[in-house]
């Protein structure tokens, strides 16, 4: 039987890596699409055929496509600032068409698109969030959330047009193999190191990364052909997140929290802080959005079709701390 041949766009990134290893501990051959001078310590030592170049150039994508049976297409820009961001939206739509487009030209027998969670319509308290929830490009919070609904939109037309594609929408992701550092990873090392938290009333759905990652590979096999597939595990307050962490290192610290209305208003400003500082925002009316807004998320269509089956968020959070300390 021939080894199959992976091509994964974002193959550096949180979930992007770890997917790669997955792969090749399935005895399948990888393809990564690698950028110029990108820092690829998340794929040291893995046996992997690099592709230099990005998702905005055709011709790269073509010759990581040629004769790879199945593509992952991951890369993207995530951004939790406001107004619009013409790069974000050139990486995550224009990329996504690029990769769509190599992807009927080379023949592939599937392209798996890993979307989001916020690429859906937000809907109210009270209301479960699953793929009846479209795709929501008119209502989108964030030129990131857009950015990702309208990509998404793209491949179903794709699919509608004959490409076998199918979608999976990850929630929060958290874990271990966080070499880049992801919003999330930054929360988890703030709770390790800080001896002071602050605590905003806030929760969110959160999923390990090894387990979105084995969900991909899961839809890449037995997703129905124009699907799309929510992975979420399982909801989670900011204070509950902090308690888990806390278990793990038998750290105590001191923790205040922190009024929504003084909360709202730090997140107003805090745009402006960080381009003037130029660093990695954290609080943004986009953060502080997304953990009050309805988190109730359902896996069902997941777990029945693709066998997806997320671990215990204490045990992701648990690996996560125990990889962060090694690092």
């Amino acid at each position: 039987m021939q080894t199959q041949t992976n091509f994964v766009t974002g193959a550096t990134g949180h979930v992007g890596n770890v997917l790669v290893r997955k792969l090749l501990e399935r005895g399948e051959k990888v393809r990564a699409l690698i950028l110029p001078g990108e820092n690829c310590r998340s794929l040291a030592g893995l046996d992997i055929e690099a592709v230099a170049g990005n998702v905005l150039d055709l011709d790269t994508l073509r010759r990581g496509m040629n004769a790879a049976q199945r593509v992952y297409h991951l890369a993207g820009v995530i951004s939790i600032m406001p107004g619009k961001n013409d790069f974000v939206r050139r990486v995550n739509v224009q990329g996504t068409r690029n990769v769509l487009r190599a992807a009927r030209q080379a023949g592939v027998a599937r392209l798996v698109y890993t979307s989001s969670i916020h690429a859906l319509r937000r809907v109210p308290h009270g209301v479960t969030i699953d793929e009846n929830v479209p795709f929501d490009t008119q209502h989108a919070i964030s030129a990131y959330d857009q950015s990702k609904a309208e990509a998404s939109l793209l491949v179903q037309e794709a699919a509608r047009q004959g490409l076998d594609a199918v979608i999976a929408c990850p929630t929060g992701v958290v874990g271990p193999y966080d070499y880049l550092g992801s919003e999330m990873g930054h929360v988890i090392l703030g709770a390790m190191r800080s001896r002071i938290q602050l605590v905003i009333n806030g929760a969110y759905d959160f999923v390990d990364v090894r387990d979105v990652a084995e969900g991909l590979i899961q839809a890449g096999e037995k997703g129905r052909a124009s699907a799309s597939y929510i992975l979420s595990g399982e909801r989670l307050s900011l204070s509950g997140l902090l308690d888990l962490v806390a278990s793990v290192t038998g750290l105590r610290h001191r923790r205040l929290p922190v009024p929504m209305v003084l909360a709202r208003a730090a997140a107003h400003f805090g745009p402006l802080y960080y381009r003037l500082t130029q660093t990695a925002p954290r609080l943004t009316p986009y953060a502080i959005a997304t953990i009050t807004s309805n988190s109730t998320i359902s896996s069902a269509r997941a777990r029945r079709e693709l066998g997806f089956a997320p671990r215990p968020l204490r045990e992701s959070i648990h690996d996560a701390v125990q990889w962060f300390s090694t690092q």
